[in-house]
């Protein structure tokens, strides 16, 4: 009876301690490789190029490229993305003493250590988070034809994607205008911009005059401007964009009285998959899979 006694009370010790240890975890996901590929990484801060493991490397760039508070299938959708990106790079700049540069000039890459002094208490949180998207699209890339597709993305498309030969000019079979309706939860979805005409004139570096001549010359089929004259002086979109710091080309400049009033649509280049629209979809319910087969036409998911 004693026995019996002794053994139940144990029980109850033993039960509550190995159901915390398996369900609750507070220390962070590791990775364990035992054979990876190491991505060069310039760091443009320091001028250092650290070599990464390509799935370390994914994580940061997730960190850097996408909100941590996007459902877990959108993060996924980022993850192969990314990896189909840094992939391409890799065998571009083989010869090269480093694959990717820390910025947007290729892909944002954030490392552990700038990571926990940014989240702080929310570190182990938000890393496991992008550590799970990472470890369940493991090895996964984009295919297109039999070879590792470039996997552009944006942020926030106006409703609809580009054609690759729109924007950079080469056509990409699998880089196709697609129906993006999910991209008005974005805060970049419409955005306006206010000048004085003489901020206007200034900016554009053109001459001041009060009368103000505007005409959209060229535009992409749908409706980013391509070229545009002002007052006799022609630009691309792309200038007007960088000029008056807008956020996408997607835009309609209009004149009150001795202001200037700029509507813009979209956040980024356009091309690709978007990464609001990738997120609204995951809201839907749409996988990851989903997400990219939509963004990405004619494409395959494999793994190496």
């Amino acid at each position: 009876m004693v026995k019996k006694i002794l053994l139940f009370s144990l029980l109850i010790i033993i039960i509550p301690f190995i159901v915390v240890t398996i369900f609750i975890r507070d220390d962070e996901i590791t990775f364990n490789f035992s054979s990876n590929s190491l991505v060069r990484v310039y760091r443009e801060d320091t001028k250092v190029i650290d070599e990464v493991p390509i799935e370390d490397y994914v994580v940061g760039v997730l960190a850097g490229e996408m909100p941590v508070e996007f459902s877990l299938e959108a993060l996924k959708a980022q993850a192969v993305a990314a990896r189909s990106y840094v992939m391409i790079q890799m065998e571009r700049n083989i010869k090269k003493d480093y694959d990717v540069v820390d910025t947007v000039t290729n892909q944002v890459y954030l490392d552990k250590e700038h990571l926990q002094s940014v989240w702080k208490e929310s570190y182990t949180d938000n890393i496991n988070k992008i550590k799970k998207a990472v470890l369940e699209t493991k090895g996964e890339y984009i295919s297109y034809n039999g070879k590792v597709a470039e996997a552009l993305f944006f942020s926030t498309s106006p409703g609809v994607t580009e054609n690759s030969e729109d924007v950079f000019q080469s056509k990409v079979e699998y880089l196709r205008s697609v129906e993006s309706p999910w991209d008005e939860i974005s805060p970049a979805y419409t955005t306006n911009k206010t000048y004085t005409l003489e901020e206007f004139y200034r900016l554009l570096n053109l001459t001041y005059s009060d009368n103000l001549n505007i005409s959209v010359t060229s535009k992409t089929s749908t409706g980013r401007v391509k070229k545009i004259k002002i007052n006799e002086k022609e630009f691309t979109g792309g200038e007007v964009m960088s000029l008056l710091s807008l956020k996408s080309t997607f835009f309609e400049i209009i004149k009150e009285d001795s202001k200037i009033i700029i509507k813009n649509k979209g956040y980024g280049h356009g091309v690709g998959m978007s990464q609001y629209g990738a997120e609204g979809m995951s809201q839907a319910g749409y996988t990851y899979q989903d997400i990219l087969k939509h963004y990405y036409t004619g494409i395959e998911i494999k793994k190496f």
